[in-house]
Parts: C-alpha cells; sequence; structure tokens
C-alpha cells in the first residue's frame, strides 16, 4: 500500500490504545480512555463502513428482560446472578442515556409488554410475577412487571399482556451518529474499512496486522461481539438476527415495545412504522453465523406473523429487511478481561448490546487501572 510518511505518522505512529471495532461497547471504551487519559492516542479500527456487528442494526430495545425470559434465566442461574444480570442492564442504560442524553437518542419509556400464546403459558408467568417483582425491587423501588388488557387488538394470543413499566426504545442511529460524534470531537481517530487480522505480541508493544498494514500499538482492546472468535479463542459465537420494517401504515395504534415467544420475536413502533425481528429459534444452526442475510424459513415466518398476530385486517407492504449479529455463549454473563499483557476485551453481550453496552466499555477502559 502507497501510504506517506504523512499519513503513517499521523495515524499509526506512538499509538498507545488501539480499540478493535466501532459499536457501542468501542466508542463507549473510547470515551472512558479518554476521560482518563486525555493525552492518549487512541485509534479506533472498523471493518464497515459503519459499526458491522450488531449497534446500528438492532431493533432499539432499551430492555433489561422480559418476565419469561427472567423465570427462564432462574432455571440456569441463581437469584443473585439475575438479580445482577438485571442490575448491570439498567445501569447500562442509565449510562448510555447520561452519556448522551435523552433527545439525542429519542428515548421514550412507552413501556414493554409481553405477548403469550396461551392461557397456560400466561398462568405459569403470572404465578411468578410477584417473586420477581420482589427480587427486582431493591433495584426499582417498586413494581416491574404488571397486566394490561388486549389493548392493541393483536390476534392469536391470549387477551392479557404481560407490562414492563420500565422497558424504553431508543433510535438506533441516532445513538450511533451521537457516539462516533462524541469520541470524534474528544480526538480519537476512527478507520472504516479496514479488518483486523491478528495481533501478535512483540516485547512490551502488540503488533497489528491488518488488510491494509501493519503498526504497533501499546494495548489492544477487542470489542467486536459477535466477531470475536476470529480473534479470540474465548466461548462467544455469533448469532444472527433477521430484522424488517414496514411501509409507513396510517393511523399506527401500536406504541412500546414487544416480545414474543420469550422473547425470541419482537417488534416496536417506530414512527408510523412496525419494525419486527426474531425467529432465530427456528434455525439456530443456520443462524449461528457472522455472514449478514436472511433466509426463506425466517421471513415467511415473520410476515405470517406480521399478517396474522401484528396487523390482522390492516394492510401494510414491507419497506426494508436486514440482519445484524449478536455475541452469545453458555453465559448470559458478558466477558471484559484482560486476556494477556497490555490485551483485553469486552464482548459476548447476549443480545443485550443497548443496555450493557455502555457499561461494558467503560469495565473495559477500567481494566487499565
Amino acid at each position: 500500500m502507497n501510504y506517506s510518511y504523512w499519513e503513517l505518522k499521523e495515524w499509526f505512529t506512538n499509538i498507545d490504545f488501539t480499540i478493535v471495532g466501532s459499536g457501542i461497547v468501542g466508542l463507549s471504551c473510547a470515551l472512558e480512555l479518554k476521560k482518563k487519559h486525555p493525552k492518549a492516542k487512541i485509534l479506533i479500527l472498523e471493518k464497515g463502513m459503519l459499526p458491522q456487528g450488531a449497534s446500528t442494526k438492532n431493533a432499539g430495545f432499551a430492555c433489561f428482560g422480559s418476565l419469561s425470559e427472567l423465570i427462564d434465566d432462574l432455571d440456569s442461574h441463581t437469584e443473585q446472578e439475575v438479580f445482577n444480570l438485571v442490575e448491570k442492564r439498567w445501569k447500562g442504560l442509565q449510562l448510555l442515556r447520561k452519556n448522551l442524553g435523552d433527545k439525542e437518542i429519542d428515548f421514550q419509556q412507552n413501556k414493554g409488554f409481553e405477548l403469550c400464546d396461551d392461557q397456560d403459558f400466561f398462568s405459569a408467568c403470572i404465578s411468578k410475577k410477584e417473586k420477581i417483582n420482589q427480587l427486582l425491587r431493591p433495584i426499582f423501588k417498586q413494581d416491574v412487571f404488571s397486566i394490561s388488557e388486549n389493548t392493541f387488538g393483536f390476534q392469536k394470543v391470549h387477551q392479557q399482556y404481560i407490562v414492563n413499566n420500565f422497558e424504553g426504545q431508543i433510535d438506533t442511529g441516532k445513538m450511533a451518529f451521537e457516539l462516533l460524534n462524541k469520541v470524534q470531537k474528544l480526538g480519537v481517530k476512527i478507520l472504516n474499512n479496514i479488518s483486523v487480522e491478528e495481533f501478535v505480541k512483540d516485547q512490551n508493544k502488540i503488533h497489528i496486522k491488518t488488510s491494509r498494514l501493519d503498526f504497533y500499538t501499546k494495548k489492544i482492546f477487542i470489542a467486536t461481539n459477535g466477531f470475536a472468535s476470529k480473534l479470540l479463542n474465548e466461548n462467544v459465537q455469533p448469532a444472527r438476527a433477521q430484522v424488517l420494517i414496514t411501509k409507513p401504515i396510517k393511523n399506527l395504534h401500536i406504541r412500546g415495545t414487544f416480545h414474543l415467544e420469550k422473547g425470541y420475536y419482537y417488534f416496536r413502533n417506530i414512527e408510523d412504522r412496525v419494525l419486527f425481528g426474531g425467529g432465530r429459534n427456528l434455525d439456530f444452526k443456520t443462524e449461528e453465523t457472522t455472514a449478514f442475510g436472511q433466509t426463506e424459513i425466517i421471513q415467511n415466518e415473520l410476515e405470517k406473523i406480521l399478517k396474522e398476530t401484528i396487523l390482522p385486517n390492516i394492510n401494510f407492504e414491507i419497506d426494508h429487511k436486514w440482519s445484524g449479529i449478536m455475541g452469545v455463549g453458555n453465559q448470559k454473563k458478558a466477558i471484559v478481561k484482560e486476556l494477556s499483557e497490555n490485551v483485553f476485551c469486552g464482548v459476548r453481550l447476549g443480545g443485550m448490546g443497548i443496555a450493557i453496552g455502555s457499561l461494558v466499555g467503560k469495565e473495559l477502559a477500567d481494566l487499565l487501572n
């Protein structure tokens, strides 16, 4: 590659901290590092034109777990672990709002609603409602979950919803733009369309080999979440999520964030449109991929649920489809640690990036202390 002396000197010489990934974790890490080390030279490398993983491709749910999901978690986690998970997600959401501002990310607390397929599932959830409310009361100081009637006219579901009174929604694009804007104003350099192929320790520095050129950095922070297995040997696998959005619908009555089938399906209003995603549970194996795209089995099911359950008797058209890559593993706890001298990672957000991404980024930066 033909790089000038000026380019090499300004962008690739005397780098203190290199962050791999310009999503919510990488950018939040850069923010914290700049606060603590204002004179540090920080470089962020991003393989996509925009943040490539899930940060700009998610559904924009400011959530921390539906009732059925938390009940499910109690089968494989202790009460203290579930409490810690929710507390971390809630603290992460507050940090995101504090860092960027509610208006800037279009934060709205329109509540979350869980739709149940049948009476048995609804009754099973409601039987544990008070237990979960009690567990979470130290965090929220009041009941998180309550019940409401089917005011939105959904079909093929139980006629009562389980309501999460603290759930909200954001504009994911605005969030990413504000984060990018904030770190760049602090002097952090971001380079796009550059992939890290490997990194090796070279005495007291890290030699980074990329698709464009090689250079050295004092410390490296891996924040690539669903793509982490390409660089790290940690328990994190990619999980693709497929999403679609309708064209504007006149007099759209839906307002809030909605969960179906233990959160494997999720939808919300955005302006006059319905954004709808999920269906990974139909074909887990195929969706364990870092390749973007759609599959017929999931798209057909999304359109069927949209037509029969969410927007019955309402004409709509699909405007756009996309997918994002999450990072999941055998535990719901994120991996934030020093892997070896001068090498750190913050990955495996488990589909809760909006909730915990800011906090994971902060914890990643705090590993330097």
